[in-house]
C-alpha cells in the first residue's frame, strides 16, 4: 500500500510537463534547433545557381558570400538582446530573420517578376538570413553553457557538432521533399529552421543548478555516441548517393533513418529526467511568468549587478573572473584571439565558400560537388566534437592550455590550403576534409577560451564579438584575393580563345591556375595566425595550470 502510494506520487511529479521543463530537455531542444540551422554552410551548393541565374561574375558572387559571412558571424545584436531578454525572444527574432532573408533570395533567384533585385539588395537579404544563425546559436548554445558550466567545452563541441551536421541533414531532407530540383533548396532553408525553432523555443531556458549530476559527463558521451552514429550514416548515404542514382522513395527512406537518429537522444533525456524527478534541485529563472519590463529588470539585477560598462575599463579582474564587456574587448588576450580568428577562420571559411567553384574549375560534375559540400559538413562536425571533448579531457586531466590546441588546428589548416594550391584532383577530397575538420574545430576552442578567460556574465555578447573576426578575414581572402585572381585568370583564358565578354555573362575559369596563388597566400596567412595563437598559449599557461572550474563548484 505504501509502495503503491509512493509510486503514484512519484509518477505525479514526473509528468510530461516536468520532463519538458528539465535541463536535459533543453539540451535536446537545442540539438534539434541547431541541427537545421546551418543553411549558410550550403552556400557552395546553391551559389552556382545564383551566379548563373543573375549573371554575376566571381567577384560579385564572392561579395555575396562575404555578406553571408558577415551575417553568420557578427552576432553582437543577438548577444546584447540576450543580455536583457530570455532565450525564447532571441530564438523568435532569429526565426523571423531567417524566413525573411531566404524567401526573398528564393524569389529573386527563381525569376519572380515582383522581385528584381540589385546587388546591394541581394547582399542585404543574404546577410539578414544568415544573421539568423547568430540568434539561434546565442539562444541555444549560450543557454546550455550556462546550464552546464563545468562541462562547457563538451557542451560547445557537441552542439556545434550538430550545427556542422546540419548541412548534410538539410541536404537529405531537401532530396526527400523536392528530389533533385535544386531551385527549391533555398526555399527549404527559408521555412524549415523557423518551423523547428518556433515549436521548441519555449523549452530553451536558463536554469540555476544547485547540485551537479555525478554522471553528467557520461550522459554527454552517450549523446556523442548517438551523434557519431548519425554522422556515420550521413557519410555512408552521401557516398552511396554519389555512386547510385536514388529514386524519390529511396531519398525519403534514408531521410526517415536520419530523423530517427536525430530524435534518438530523447530516450536518454526521458531516462535522466525520470531519475532526477524525485529530488530535482533546479530553480528556473523563469518559474513565474513575468511581464516584459519585469523580465528585463530581473535579468538586469541578475546579470548586470554591480559593475558599469565604463568602470575600471583598464583595470580588469583576474583571468576567469567576470569581465565587463569593455574590459574584455580592450584586453590584449581578446586582441590576440581576434587576430588569430581573422587569419585562421577567415582562410578556411574562404575555402568552404568556394567549394562549388573549385570543383567546377577542376572538372568535377555537379553530383560530386554536392557530395563535397555534405562531406565538408560531416568533417566539420568531427572537428567540433573532437576539439570540444578532447580539449576538455586534456585540460581537466593534464592541464593542457586550450589555446595550444587552437594553435595546432591552425597549423594543420596550412596543409589543407597547400593541397588545394597543388591542384591534384585526388588531393582535393583530402584538402577539403582537413579544412572542414579545422573550420569545425576552431569554433568550440575559440568560444570555450572566451568563456574561460572572461567569465560567463556577458558571455552571450563576448561570444559574438569573437565571431565577428571571421568575416573580416573572409572579405580580405574571398573578395579581394580569391575573387580578384579568379576573374583575372578567367579574362586571360577568354582572351587566349579570342572571345569577348558580353554584358550579363558570368566569368568561368578552368584549371588550378584560378586558385593556386590565392591559396598559397592563404596558407602563409594561416601560419601567421598560428604564431599569434602561440603567443596566447604563453600568456595563459599559468592560468590553465590552476583549477578553472573551482569557482562554479564553490558557488554550487
Amino acid at each position: 500500500m505504501t509502495a503503491d502510494f509512493s509510486l503514484r506520487n512519484w509518477g505525479k511529479n514526473l509528468g510530461p510537463h516536468n520532463i519538458l521543463n528539465g535541463r536535459w530537455f533543453t539540451v535536446f531542444a537545442s540539438i534539434l534547433i541547431l541541427s537545421v540551422s546551418g543553411g549558410t554552410y550550403l552556400f557552395g551548393l546553391y551559389s552556382q545557381h545564383v551566379k548563373s541565374s543573375l549573371g554575376y561574375d566571381q567577384t560579385t558572387l564572392n561579395l555575396l558570400s562575404f555578406f553571408k559571412d558577415v551575417g553568420a558571424n557578427v552576432g553582437i545584436i543577438a548577444g546584447l538582446i540576450n543580455e536583457v531578454c530570455p532565450p525564447w525572444v532571441v530564438l523568435l527574432i532569429g526565426s523571423v530573420m531567417n524566413f525573411s532573408g531566404y524567401i526573398y533570395l528564393w524569389l529573386a533567384v527563381n525569376g519572380d517578376e515582383l522581385v528584381k533585385p540589385q546587388v546591394w539588395q541581394m547582399c542585404l537579404c543574404l546577410m539578414i538570413g544568415a544573421n539568423s544563425q547568430t540568434f539561434t546559436n546565442t539562444g541555444a548554445l549560450v543557454t546550455c553553457v550556462k546550464n552546464f558550466p563545468e562541462s562547457r567545452g563538451i557542451v560547445i563541441g557537441l552542439l556545434k557538432g550538430f550545427v556542422g551536421l546540419s548541412g548534410a541533414i538539410i541536404t537529405q531532407l531537401f532530396h526527400a521533399f523536392y528530389g533533385n530540383d535544386g531551385k527549391y533548396l533555398v526555399l527549404l532553408i527559408a521555412w524549415l529552421p523557423p518551423f523547428v525553432c518556433c515549436i521548441l523555443l519555449k523549452y530553451v531556458r536558463v536554469m540555476k543548478v544547485i547540485n551537479r549530476q555525478e554522471n553528467e559527463v557520461k550522459i554527454f558521451y552517450q549523446l556523442l555516441y548517438i551523434s557519431l552514429g548519425l554522422a556515420g550514416f550521413l557519410l555512408m548515404i552521401t557516398i552511396l548517393q554519389n555512386s547510385i542514382a536514388f529514386s524519390l522513395v529511396e531519398y525519403r527512406l534514408s531521410s526517415c533513418i536520419v530523423l530517427l537518429l536525430l530524435f534518438a537522444p530523447i530516450v536518454i533525456v526521458i531516462r535522466e529526467e525520470l531519475k532526477l524527478g524525485k529530488s530535482r534541485k533546479l530553480v528556473f529563472d523563469e518559474s513565474v511568468p513575468l511581464k516584459g519590463t519585469e523580465q528585463v529588470k530581473l535579468l538586469s539585477r541578475n546579470q548586470g549587478k554591480g559593475v558599469s560598462w565604463f568602470k575600471n575599463i583598464f583595470k580588469p579582474p583576474e583571468r576567469g573572473e567576470d569581465y565587463t564587456i569593455l574590459q574584455a574587448l580592450l584586453s590584449v588576450d581578446m586582441l590576440i584571439l581576434f587576430i588569430t580568428t581573422i587569419f585562421g577562420a577567415g582562410g578556411t571559411l574562404t575555402a568552404i565558400d568556394n567549394i562549388g567553384q573549385i570543383g567546377k574549375a577542376l572538372g568535377y560534375p555537379n553530383t560530386s560537388i554536392a557530395t563535397f559540400t555534405s562531406l565538408v559538413s560531416i568533417w566539420g562536425y568531427l572537428g567540433r566534437v573532437v576539439s570540444g571533448f578532447v580539449s576538455e579531457i586534456f585540460l581537466t586531466k593534464y592541464k593542457v592550455p586550450r589555446p595550444l590546441m587552437l594553435t595546432l588546428v591552425l597549423l594543420l589548416s596550412c596543409f589543407g590550403h597547400i593541397l588545394i594550391a597543388m591542384g591534384v584532383p585526388s588531393f582535393l577530397e583530402v584538402a577539403l576534409a582537413i579544412l572542414g575538420f579545422c573550420f569545425g574545430a576552431m569554433a568550440p576552442l575559440i568560444f570555450s577560451i572566451i568563456s574561460e578567460l572572461f567569465g560567463l556574465k556577458h558571455y552571450a555578447t563576448l561570444l559574438n564579438f569573437g565571431g565577428a573576426a571571421s568575416p573580416i578575414g573572409a572579405y580580405v581572402f574571398n573578395v579581394r584575393l580569391v575573387g580578384h585572381f579568379y576573374d583575372k585568370e578567367a579574362l586571360k583564358q577568354m582572351e587566349a580563345l579570342g572571345l569577348l565578354r558580353k554584358p550579363g555573362d558570368h566569368l568561368t575559369c578552368i584549371g588550378i591556375e584560378c586558385y593556386r596563388l590565392s591559396f598559397l597566400i592563404i596558407a602563409a596567412a594561416s601560419f601567421v595566425g598560428c604564431i599569434v595563437s602561440y603567443i596566447l598559449v604563453l600568456r595563459t599557461r599559468k592560468f590553465y595550470r590552476g583549477d578553472i572550474y573551482k569557482k562554479f563548484r564553490e558557488q554550487a
